[in-house]
């Protein structure tokens, strides 16, 4: 088996590749960073930090222009998702969440087990491959600059506070609150939101998941949701309600309107109507 294909590349500078081979890579280098999650097998590989292996459920990074190769480990094909980054999105990136006008940023472990990493990388692959650009957008910006910065934690360094939980919103995050409540359906990006707070994109995301318990794309999903459900009260089709809450097409109301209340709005409906 030998498959390796690009499936999505965006006007952001982002290329995702899916691949599961057993072709062994000669020695060769990226001018993007590079990021990916092995979902099987397993394999080794002499990078720029030193001889590595990694198997399933390994997170391996990879710097611009870092000279590394990769040969299978046993009999079986090995398996990997890999997001490829411009170097000037990652600057730009560092440079937030440094908080300092540093644009350096740089993967210290070519090879990690860490949970918080493969759940942010997952979400973002989910999002650059399969979200629509304008609805996935906020989503793929919050997840990358999560992604980065759980990356840039050591071992056995202490974990960021930045998922505490506070029940009292500072002032500026109540003014990306409040843009959110007062536009669900647009397509709002974490510049428009640290605009509204004065703040770092990455400061902006930190405050408003510890004020709200919600990353600010999910906040603003369940905006739309409540916003359906009361459309759905006034008698609306499922189309047009989809359509006017801000989702992509029906199927994608469908899948968050599921996951927040376990039934289908068809089956919710039903039930608020009393037909």
């Amino acid at each position: 088996m030998n498959k390796v294909e690009i499936i999505a590349h965006d006007c952001l500078g982002v290329e995702a590749v899916m691949a599961e081979t057993r072709h062994s890579f000669a020695k060769h280098t990226h001018e993007a960073f590079g990021i990916g999650f092995m979902y099987a097998g397993a394999q080794k590989s002499a990078s720029g930090r030193g001889m590595v292996e990694a198997g399933a459920g390994n997170i391996i990074t990879v710097n611009p222009r870092e000279v590394h190769d990769g040969h299978p480990i046993g009999e079986g094909p090995r398996g990997w998702n890999m997001l490829y980054f411009d170097p000037a999105l990652i600057a730009r990136a560092a440079s937030d969440l440094s908080e300092t006008a540093t644009d350096q940023y740089e993967f210290t472990q070519p090879v990690m087990d860490r949970p918080d990493v493969r759940h942010c990388f997952g979400a973002l692959f989910d999002a650059i491959t399969n979200g629509l650009e304008e609805s996935a957008k906020l989503r793929r910006e919050e997840m990358l600059l999560l992604m980065l910065h759980h990356a840039m934690i050591a071992p056995g360094e202490p974990a960021s506070k930045s998922n505490a939980r506070t029940a009292v919103a500072h002032a500026r995050i109540k003014r990306a609150k409040a843009l959110l409540d007062d536009s669900p359906t647009h397509s709002h990006s974490l510049d428009d939101l640290a605009d509204a707070t004065g703040l770092s994109k990455f400061q902006t995301l930190r405050d408003f998941t510890r004020a709200t318990g919600l990353t600010p794309h999910a906040y603003l999903i369940q905006r739309r949701i409540d916003l359906a459900r009361a459309m759905i009260k006034s008698g609306e089709t499922l189309a047009d309600i989809a359509s006017n809450a801000g989702f992509a097409d029906q199927s994608h109301l469908n899948r968050h309107f599921v996951r927040a209340f376990g039934l289908t709005p068809g089956r919710y409906a039903l039930a608020v109507r009393g037909n």
